[in-house]
């Protein structure tokens, strides 16, 4: 991964009237990462990727893409592709031809038959829009985003209303551009899907830029979780747990290694069976459901 930033992002805010939607937001994204930014309802992401996409005006700061600024789109957007959440393709044109379209309006070379086969619609080729099921609506909006290769793909819910095996290739088609060098800057609800392929994932809240960090970074500032049922009578865990019921518990640590080896130790002298023992450490959607709450 290059240390050249594609996508830099300084102090930007973006107000309609009185409502400051983006504040004083700085992040950059390097040059073949794949970043996640992620955010609660009414973060601000949208507001963000749209002025990065030069779709939108910053009401302040500084926003560069390949070093241009967004707006300047002879520069900009032949080398970028964009998978929004709804692209709104004509109906009565065919799959061939949305694509062909598409290649054309961003003037990047590609060829529609190799395209297709990546996303699976080469049998769909004729078919018109309108004709199409919601999941090979959502794999032609992926055509659209890579053809041509671009150096840099924004990914807007990319795998929603995709069943799993075309949520895998949509991935595998992704890891591929991007052995080759390609940047990805992706937005999902699917926190897994973030936690699974993000580089670096940014998690946005009432504007801000909360959170950032690789997915190791951000679980870290959470403790791990132990839960477990004890029969009754029981003596006390030898770890501080919170009940959860009767006989349920829940013990937070950040030494999850050493206290699992202090509880299983106990349950063993005592005889005693640790049932519905469950240990982990925090995942994506627990930091996410902390700034939600914060």
């Amino acid at each position: 991964m290059s240390t050249t930033p594609v996508i830099e992002v300084e102090r930007l805010n973006v107000h309609y009237g009185d409502f400051h939607a983006v504040e004083d937001l700085s992040f950059h994204v390097l040059r073949g990462e794949l970043y996640a930014l992620l955010g609660t309802n009414g973060a601000g992401k949208t507001s963000t990727l749209e002025t990065v996409e030069g779709h939108r005006t910053a009401t302040s700061g500084a926003v560069r893409v390949f070093g241009q600024s967004p707006g300047d789109r002879a520069a900009v957007r032949p080398r970028m592709g964009i998978m929004l959440q709804d692209s709104g393709f004509t109906p009565d044109l065919t799959v061939a031809e949305s694509v062909r379209l598409i290649g054309t309006l961003t003037r990047r070379a590609d060829s529609v038959d190799r395209v297709l086969d990546v996303v699976d619609l080469t049998r769909k080729a004729g078919t018109k829009v309108a004709q199409l099921s919601g999941g090979e609506k959502r794999r032609l909006d992926f055509a659209t985003a890579v053809y041509g290769t671009p150096e840099l793909i924004f990914l807007d819910e990319p795998t929603t209303g995709l069943d799993i095996q075309s949520r895998d290739a949509l991935w595998s088609a992704v890891d591929r551009m991007r052995e080759n060098g390609t940047t990805v800057v992706l937005t999902t609800h699917y926190l897994e899907e973030a936690q699974q392929h993000a580089d670096r994932i940014g998690l946005m809240h009432r504007g801000t830029l909360h959170r950032e960090g690789t997915v190791a970074e951000l679980t870290r500032t959470l403790p791990s979780v132990i839960r477990f049922s004890l029969p009754t009578p029981a003596p006390e865990p030898p770890l501080r747990a919170a009940r959860e019921g009767d006989d349920r518990y829940l013990v937070e640590t950040f030494g999850l290694q050493k206290d699992m080896h202090v509880l299983l130790s106990w349950a063993e002298d005592h005889g005693l069976e640790l049932r519905e023992l469950e240990a982990g450490p925090t995942r994506l959607d627990d930091v996410f459901r902390a700034i939600g709450d914060s």
